[in-house]
């Protein structure tokens, strides 16, 4: 008892010390931050930081290698250059490179100020852009941080370009001043600076803000935004509340230019949305990524998984439940469009299918829902130099875990008769992980587990086996849900694309240098036994020289299931070979409603499809 106590005096004394050590940075002066842009056509800008009250002794400036809401490393500091710490009377400070995210700076006698250059050319959720028409902030990509000093406050300036009227978006709290109570809230807050129009409403006492910067009228934003509207406010009824927004508002940030690169990111009070897509040529696109990124400021910004919590700005978090922060939210993004009336039930039926198909291929037999979400380092905008069997062997989790997401919702409906849906799961994750928040900005105090998702699910089904049973066979296991049974009660029919079609695999041919395998040849593809793989010559199918896919097609049409060819090729080191297949039937399927497939809807199953996909 007596060595217990101690340990627990020892614990007490480095919380209590921890929790002097943020107190007394958050009283300290601001970090303060002034941007400029000399030369915008150019493509970088001047930022200049000013520290007071530091230390005695070197301090560590770090530029991230990681961004929130995207799980893989970017290494920021390539695109910093010039740079130079000067003391308060302007003394040049030497410094010395640690690593090459980080500057050592010694001799700062309490203060110093850094400047330096960062260049940015690319517009999405986790770079910077600089052109004469905006800045397009990701702060991670632009900013320098001081280790030691991430509870301090930040404030920033940005100086107007020479002959410019831009204005700012962003979820920085605004007094006149734009501010962040800490590093983790700053990092989490991109900046739209630039030639943007700005559209406000409401939804209760809840405030919402689309700033949007594109090459398209003004007539146009109004009509999107109605619709953004209505988005808005489907979610909010999954959650019968809306989360509380810290500078009183929510923004969505949307650049929608002919040089943006596709992207969604979420943020803790915003979202930043990127694309080539204008709003009179692929609207729906547009409102695609707002009901999905939207969604996230419920799932994963507040009900945030333990592995994410906090985000850490030097290395790639790893975390299991992806499947459910991401995957959850890529199945309710198209459920919104739906519910909202935007998009058709044959589109809806669509998206469906994709989800299946995904959650079907091979490589949900080598890793689980668990283990695809700690792929996430590696795919989620990282890349590789060498050459990966992720083709064969890995899922994304964003289809996989909405397939998950539309098991367990029209499980919960049919073994409870309608009475419960995923929608009471993520009510329950909300109030017990998320609305409770946290004691800082930006920080959330309850982050869950696996095992808390799990216990939840018992909770709310009042089945603690059926939960385990689930979590089991499809988070971390392999199991693939029956989805003909579950779609059948809603009145959706799984059949297959093209059914008694002979298949020997999904093969992608190469035709630049001889007719190629192009892709990796997954095991379970009837063509995997003759031991044919990717770069290998294809010569001959079932006798026939084969000069492209059209080739292989006539082939097919030729045979049916259970029918053996011969196939002829040569590997890729020059080694000739001969084997047999055996064809199979075409797997893949189409999801589509039952009166289209001409059968006759029933009064269950329309009942039963209208409280599942009706406007709440």
């Amino acid at each position: 008892m007596r060595q217990l106590s101690r340990a627990l005096i020892v614990v007490l004394l480095i919380g209590a010390i921890g929790f002097d050590r943020a107190t007394a940075q958050r009283s300290a002066p601001p970090v303060f931050y002034r941007l400029s842009f000399p030369e915008l056509e150019h493509h970088w800008m001047q930022v200049e930081v000013t520290f007071s009250d530091l230390a005695p002794g070197p301090f560590e400036l770090r530029m991230s290698r990681s961004s929130p809401g995207r799980y893989s490393l970017h290494d920021f500091a390539k695109n910093v250059y010039d740079v130079h710490v000067f003391a308060a009377d302007r003394t040049e400070l030497e410094t010395t490179r640690p690593d090459p995210y980080g500057w050592s700076v010694s001799g700062h006698r309490g203060n110093a100020t850094v400047t330096y250059k960062v260049f940015g050319d690319r517009v999405d959720g986790t770079y910077l852009a600089i052109d004469t028409t905006h800045a397009h902030i990701n702060m991670p990509a632009a900013f320098m941080w001081a280790r030691g000093l991430e509870d301090r406050p930040i404030t920033i300036l940005l100086e107007q370009p020479a002959g410019m009227q831009w204005k700012v978006a962003t979820q920085l709290h605004n007094s006149g001043t734009l501010s962040a109570p800490n590093l983790q809230y700053f990092m989490d807050s991109p900046i739209e600076f630039g030639a943007i129009s700005l559209r406000e409403f409401e939804v209760g006492s809840n405030k919402f803000r689309f700033a949007m910067h594109h090459t398209g009228t003004e007539v146009e934003l109004d009509r999107l935004v109605k619709d953004v509207e209505k988005i808005v406010k489907q979610e909010g009824a999954i959650f019968d509340e809306y989360p509380e927004y810290e500078p009183g508002y929510y923004t969505f940030l949307a650049d929608y230019l002919p040089y943006a690169s596709g992207d969604g990111m979420e943020h803790r009070n915003s979202t930043v949305m990127t694309g080539t897509a204008t709003i009179a040529g692929d609207r729906m696109s547009i409102l695609d990524t707002v009901a999905h990124e939207f969604f996230h400021c419920w799932n994963v910004e507040r009900i945030r998984p333990k592995s994410l919590e906090p985000f850490d700005f030097d290395r790639a978090n790893v975390s299991g439940e992806l499947w459910l922060a991401e995957g959850f939210t890529q199945y309710y993004g198209p459920l919104a469009l739906q519910r909202a009336g935007l998009v058709d039930l044959a589109s809806t039926a669509a998206t469906l299918t994709g989800l299946v198909e995904a959650v079907s291929a091979p490589g949900h037999l080598v890793r689980s829902a668990e283990e695809m979400s700690q792929m996430a380092a590696f795919i989620d905008g990282g890349r590789t130099m060498d050459t990966t069997n992720w083709s064969i062997t890995n899922i994304s989790y964003y289809p996989y875990g909405g397939a998950i997401a539309l098991a367990l919702d029209l499980t919960l409906r049919d073994r409870s008769d309608g009475r419960l849906s995923l929608d009471d799961f993520m009510r329950a994750m909300w109030r017990t992980y998320g609305k409770p928040g946290g004691s800082r900005e930006g920080y959330v105090d309850r982050p869950y587990t696996i095992g808390d998702a799990e216990t939840t699910l018992a909770s709310v089904s009042g089945d603690r086996a059926f939960a385990r049973d689930f979590f089991r066979r499809f988070i971390q296991g392999h199991d693939v849900a029956d989805y003909a049974h579950l779609l059948a009660r809603a009145g959706f029919v799984v059949r297959k694309r093209t059914p008694g079609s002979a298949w020997l695999g999904d093969l992608r041919i190469d035709a630049h240098n001889g007719i190629r395998v192009g892709a990796l040849i997954p095991p379970t593809w009837p063509v995997y036994r003759s031991g044919l793989e990717q770069d290998d010559l294809l010569q001959r199918l079932d006798g026939r020289p084969i000069n492209g896919e059209g080739d292989i097609s006539t082939v097919l049409h030729q045979h049916k299931p259970g029918d053996s060819v011969s196939i002829v090729f040569t590997d890729r080191t020059g080694k000739p070979a001969t084997a047999t297949v055996t064809l199979a039937e075409n797997p893949h399927v189409d999801i589509v409603p039952s009166e289209s497939a001409g059968g006759t809807l029933t009064d269950a199953q329309r009942a039963f499809r209208g409280q599942w996909l009706g406007a709440k």
